[in-house]
């Protein structure tokens, strides 16, 4: 009751002051980040969870995959065919070169074993989009820039799970199945295609009818029957709810719009529960258990492994630079990272605690530096926007003027 309790007075709050968030680097995010601090066991104790409780974990992958659902839908397969070639290159290029980086920082920065490090630099890799909403959300920025970061966090949080999952096998000295892997992820693109296919078959047949109520929870059981299947055939959670957002907007447009109003609210209340109780997992003694080398780790993390990595893969792409750099400074860590850090946790590895540290810590900066600095950059392309039309009708004014004179 204490968790229900802070989070509606919390939510009560975020409606306050969202306004002042919308126009300011003041970000619900952090207020729900912070409150989690606040309220955890090692501050005040008025919320008393633990990582391995049901609760965190379950938040967690429910926030994770309503996220990619409703993010899919606003990506048709049309959309996604003629912008794939700048998500590519983060996917194909940037990726590996951010999981590659982080690891080298890992070792000689944070002073972990290759392997260890290797594992770090797979659950850091992926990137949210809940903490740069004002960047994907917004039409002042460019659209193949929030494609571009869309579409990228979408496919690489699923992307990055088996080798999480191959890295901690190996460290647990177990087998790896190759095949069962990929069957993992073939099985949610399958179920992400096939289930909101057949539904939209059953939705316009012309013997079944839906009141407008109803049909605005279309997209919901959908979803969910998505979700119910992928958990009980052990398929990649967050491909498949990518895919089935995709596959939504494809073939069902009308689904999407009678679903996306509500889609956006449910995801915003289990994004803020789910930072919440993050939160309370983050005490200050937590915080003050980490070594300097893994301060210094984390903001290496932030500042070099992705923007680097980013630079490199969108060389010779003639992406503006001004977009270049937003897309290499928002490569946010969040609810995917916070999924596979637990799964990390409840390893039976001999520095599980250790990493798990070290993972909270950069996804803690992430959201504190990434949801501060998302609306003045969305507003700073709005100037540029409204100077570059500014220029446009000042050029366009004396040359009307002159033609009307010759005349």
């Amino acid at each position: 009751m204490e968790l229900l309790l802070a989070f509606a007075v919390l939510l009560f709050a975020g409606v306050l002051l969202s306004g002042l968030a919308h126009r300011t680097i003041l970000s619900t995010a952090v207020l729900f980040l912070l409150a989690g601090l606040l309220l955890g066991e090692g501050a005040t104790g008025v919320l008393d969870l633990q990582p391995n409780d049901e609760i965190v974990v379950s938040l967690a992958e429910l926030a994770l995959f309503s996220v990619l659902y409703t993010d899919g839908m606003r990506v048709g397969l049309q959309d996604l065919r003629s912008a794939w070639r700048l998500p590519g290159r983060a996917l194909i290029l940037g990726m590996p070169l951010t999981f590659g980086i982080t690891a080298v920082l890992a070792h000689w920065v944070a002073g972990l074993p290759w392997t260890e490090s290797m594992l770090i630099g797979a659950v850091l890799a992926p990137t949210d989009p809940v903490f740069a909403s004002a960047i994907v959300g917004r039409e002042e920025v460019p659209g193949r820039l929030r494609s571009l970061l869309n579409v990228e966090s979408g496919l690489n949080d699923g992307l990055a799970l088996p080798v999480v999952l191959v890295l901690l096998a190996v460290l647990e000295g177990e087998g790896v199945s190759g095949l069962e892997l990929a069957g993992e992820l073939g099985l949610g693109v399958l179920l992400g295609v096939g289930v909101p296919s057949l539904a939209v078959l059953l939705i316009r047949s012309r013997y079944t009818s839906a009141t407008r109520l109803y049909a605005s929870l279309g997209g919901l059981s959908i979803g969910l029957m998505v979700l119910g299947l992928a958990q009980l055939t052990h398929a990649n959670l967050f491909l498949s709810a990518f895919t089935a957002g995709i596959t939504i907007a494809t073939l069902a447009p009308e689904v999407e719009h009678s679903f996306s109003e509500f889609g956006e609210l449910v995801t915003e209340l289990l994004k803020l529960a789910a930072i919440l109780v993050f939160g309370a997992l983050i005490s200050l003694g937590f915080l003050a258990e980490i070594p300097v080398s893994g301060y210094v780790f984390a903001v290496l993390a932030l500042l070099l492994a992705r923007p680097l990595a980013i630079v490199l893969a969108l060389l010779g792409s003639h992406l503006p630079a001004a977009e270049q750099a937003v897309a290499a400074w928002f490569g946010p860590k969040g609810f995917a990272s916070v999924v596979y850090g637990l799964i990390v946790l409840e390893a039976s590895l001999s520095r599980s605690d250790e990493l798990f540290h070290l993972i909270a810590l950069v996804i803690f900066a992430s959201i504190l530096a990434h949801s501060s600095t998302d609306v003045p950059i969305a507003h700073a392309f709005a100037r540029a926007e409204a100077r570059r039309a500014a220029r446009e009708d000042a050029g366009a004014t004396p040359g009307t003027t002159t033609a009307g004179h010759g005349t």
